[in-house]
């Protein structure tokens, strides 16, 4: 990490923007260091840095660009998730774009069951400048227990596409066929056996349902919603 330039606001764990040079070339990112996370009952400490590579290589395998890139560093406080920061229209969230975005959002929706989401806010969906649309916050995930929690709840009981179900199926088929796949290697080196057994557990349900689930009994929507 080049520099620091200091704590980001809102954030319930210490959440840094810095520069880190790659090729000689500076670039702003999110700097998440392990050390500075809040403890939580449920999930176990110093590990959300590492969910958040695994939501980014899962979001990549499946070949769906909305989770930026994210890699683990170490920087000035520690080894922690480094996230391409993105430059975005912030008054935007998953309220305001949802509408014009449909087939991305279902996307997103399916990609939240599967990596167990139990965060998704709305003001973790940004749009650039450019237009494209970038989910974050990812530290939440692949708990074994189910915790999705959820403001994208528009699709429940809706048959899922057929090319999100194609994307799906692939990325099945490769979790089962080839047990030396880089997803299934990276993974490993991020979250236990029995997250990744579960991870695939609900892949698997996902994809044989062919629906978007409803949502269940107890809390289904994060805190604040935005």
């Amino acid at each position: 990490m080049a520099e620091s330039h200091g704590l980001m606001p809102w954030s319930s764990n210490y959440t840094f923007l810095a520069t880190l040079v790659c090729d000689d070339t500076p670039v702003l990112v999110v700097y998440k260091p392990s050390q500075g996370e809040r403890p939580l009952w449920d999930f176990p400490p110093g590990t959300l840095a590492l969910r958040e590579v695994a939501a980014f290589f899962v979001a990549q395998a499946l070949g769906w660009d909305f989770v930026p890139p994210t890699v683990l560093r170490d920087g000035l406080f520690g080894p922690g998730a480094v996230q391409l920061f993105i430059d975005a229209h912030f008054e935007s969230h998953y309220f305001t774009l949802r509408d014009e975005n449909i087939p991305l959002f279902q996307r997103v929706a399916a990609f939240d069951i599967i990596v167990n989401n139990a965060d998704r806010k709305a003001g973790h969906c940004l749009r650039d400048r450019e237009g494209h649309i970038w989910t974050v916050d990812h530290g939440l995930t692949f708990h074994p227990e189910h915790k999705l929690r959820t403001v994208i709840w528009d699709f429940a009981g809706h048959t899922i596409p057929d090319d999100i179900l194609q994307d799906l199926h692939r990325l099945q088929d490769s979790l089962e066929q080839d047990s030396a796949c880089s997803l299934l290697a990276h993974l490993s080196s991020l979250l236990s056996d029995l997250e990744i057994e579960v991870f695939c557990h609900r892949l698997h349900r996902l994809v044989a349902a062919r629906r978007f689930p409803m949502p269940g009994l107890g809390s289904n929507v994060p805190y604040p919603p935005i």
